[in-house]
């Protein structure tokens, strides 16, 4: 039996995704949560009081303390980079929650500190480990559904009351509306089925929530190699939960809805063609149960850790991608042109 070196942890912001982040570091054998972090007392005593762990208001002890092998960061968005790289350039292995910072700028400067340091950086696209998005990307690996000729994503919520004056409706603080808060997930998924696309276009809209500058709507175009398009509306209008992914192959389609809970059952539906014109071979199949995205994903990392040579996804790499795709995007949107990317 293979005996793991036990990874201590840090979390720093104990807010919802921190508590789920808790529970996995806790339930995974190889690593254990030393302690809790967040600005508010009472938060960071209460999760420490739950997992049985030390809790700090100051983020720099954790990263200073030699005991801490990883740090968990599940904070506002404006305080991802200066964590992340201070914990990176203490030689901690390192995860942050999406998006990678508020500009491309920033993902940049935590890519260099994880190549300077050696150190692992992840970022949480937990959207990829969901069993639904999984099967769809193996079978068309597997070519299934043929070459792929377009991909099309619906993303969003309505909000809840006093939603703009929380530090989403912040730019100083998010970096971006919604295009940045959900758009991202979209984004990173579509990279995933067809890498980097070659041009992307994007309209943005703040129709309802008092957030100007931000946008609480955004469309996107994305061209990829081959001419491949995939158009995305991301929505905090979306007034009934809605998650829809769909892949378009020219011989069949793979469609993903719902991601549990208050986006729905997640479902996944397969079309085969048969002949032309004929209604194509249909199957589907509904994931039930508990939302083990996070799970996954934290076993990912972690394995990664432990293998240097092993590729996770959601890595500093791919990561930058989907922020100068995001960059490209809110350009686009200002400019009123087609950008290029290199």
């Amino acid at each position: 039996m293979k005996i793991y070196k036990t990874l201590r942890t840090a979390i720093v912001g104990c807010g919802l995704i921190g508590k789920k982040r808790a529970r996995w570091v806790q339930e995974d054998p190889r690593t254990a949560l030393d302690s809790v972090v967040d600005l508010n007392r009472a938060n960071a005593d209460a999760l420490a009081a739950e997992f049985q762990v030390k809790a700090e208001t100051d983020w720099k002890q954790a990263v200073k303390n030699p005991d801490i092998d990883i740090v968990i960061v599940s904070t506002p968005n404006h305080l991802l980079c200066p964590i992340a790289s201070a914990a990176l350039k203490a030689g901690k292995h390192v995860l942050i929650e999406k998006p990678m910072g508020r500009s491309l700028a920033e993902a940049k400067i935590m890519a260099k500190a994880s190549k300077s340091a050696g150190k692992k950086l992840k970022v949480g696209f937990n959207h990829r480990y969901h069993p639904a998005l999984l099967e769809a990307h193996d079978i068309i690996e597997n070519g299934e559904i043929g070459k792929i000729i377009n991909l099309r994503a619906i993303y969003g919520h309505g909000g809840r009351m006093g939603y703009e004056k929380e530090w989403r409706g912040n730019p100083k603080l998010s970096g971006g509306g919604e295009l940045t808060d959900q758009g991202v997930h979209l984004i990173n998924l579509m990279e995933w089925f067809c890498g980097e696309p070659k041009q992307v276009s994007c309209f943005l809209q703040t129709a309802h929530w008092n957030i100007k500058p931000s946008e609480d709507n955004g469309f996107a175009i994305l061209r990829f190699k081959g001419g491949v398009l995939g158009s995305f509306h991301s929505s905090w209008t979306q007034w009934k939960n809605a998650f829809a992914f769909e892949v378009f192959g020219d011989k069949g389609f793979i469609s993903i809805n719902g991601l549990g809970g208050s986006y729905g059952a997640e479902t996944l539906t397969i079309g085969t063609r048969k002949a032309p014109g004929q209604v194509p071979e249909m199957s589907s199949k509904t994931f039930e149960g508990e939302d083990l995205s996070w799970k996954r994903e934290w076993d990912d990392f972690v394995s990664s850790i432990e293998n240097p040579k092993r590729r996770m996804m959601g890595g500093a790499e791919e990561s930058v991608s989907v922020m100068k795709v995001l960059d490209a995007l809110y350009r686009s949107n200002r400019s009123g042109k087609t950008i290029i990317l290199n």
